[in-house]
């Protein structure tokens, strides 16, 4: 089983967006995906219809309790996708785990107790910080997928990431690797995000997927539908990007089932 954890510390980068849209292009080739929502807005879970009257065990459950993988996990709308949704006691959980010895590592060792078989690739919907919910992410992920929305700030952002990438690299998860960078919101009209993409491609290369991600008004309406884009309407040029993406993404997964 192949963990990839979709983290960016920045907000509003389409980290959400692209969990969603991407674990149902995966689920579409026949993969079986898990998508483990670990921000405590929990819109991953809103985004795929799951109310908050359904989610009667949480990540919440998973990090602070014994709780099984299997029994927090629940189906969604989508065929071979299911989901572990967040409720808003995650927003909670960076203080309680403090009291844990192996704090780090909490969502690693309920991943690691999982039914093997049951999913063939795990995605992590990361809050945008770099607290100890990322942290326990990054700690269980073999590798990154990282939305990067095309404007100035995120590159300054971008050189965050990779500081405390490398630095759990060092200290709890040494295999850990960047399964690729996504270039999201993307105008062509504006001139910055030309300059912003040629930036990204000049300093880190074959690492940042060839496909980019335009700014697309479906990608935002569809989960207010409770459904992903790629359902809501999969002609608009966001669905068809995040297909585009997936298969970028299925390319490189052999190289991470070698490692894991």
């Amino acid at each position: 089983m192949i963990c990839i954890a979709i983290a960016n510390q920045k907000g509003g980068v389409g980290k959400t967006t692209t969990a969603i849209n991407v674990g149902t292009a995966l689920a579409a080739t026949g993969q079986r995906v898990l998508l483990i929502d670990l921000d405590p807005q929990g819109n991953a879970s809103t985004g795929l219809g799951i109310g908050r009257s359904d989610r009667d065990r949480s990540t919440y459950d998973l990090l602070l309790t014994d709780a099984e993988l299997e029994d927090v996990a629940i189906a969604t709308k989508v065929p071979r996708l299911d989901i572990v949704p967040a409720t808003q006691d995650l927003s909670g959980a960076e203080i309680e785990l403090i009291e844990f010895d192996a704090r780090t590592h909490r969502l690693d060792a309920a991943i690691g107790r999982h039914v093997a078989g049951r999913w063939d690739v795990v995605l992590i919907d990361c809050p945008p910080s770099l607290g100890l919910l990322t942290i326990n992410a990054m700690v269980a992920a073999h590798a990154l997928l990282v939305p990067l929305q095309c404007e100035f700030f995120a590159l300054e952002g971008l050189s965050q990431l990779l500081t405390t990438v490398e630095r759990i690299r060092s200290r709890f998860n040494p295999g850990l690797s960047i399964l690729g960078v996504a270039l999201t919101m993307y105008d062509r009209r504006n001139r910055l995000t030309d300059q912003v993409s040629d930036d990204v491609r000049a300093v880190l290369g074959k690492v940042v997927f060839d496909t980019v991600i335009p700014r697309n008004v479906r990608l935002s309406e569809a989960p207010s539908h409770g459904v992903p884009a790629l359902i809501y309407d999969y002609r608009c040029a966001g669905s068809e990007a995040y297909i585009a993406l997936a298969r970028e993404v299925i390319d490189r997964l052999p190289k991470l089932k070698k490692a894991a």
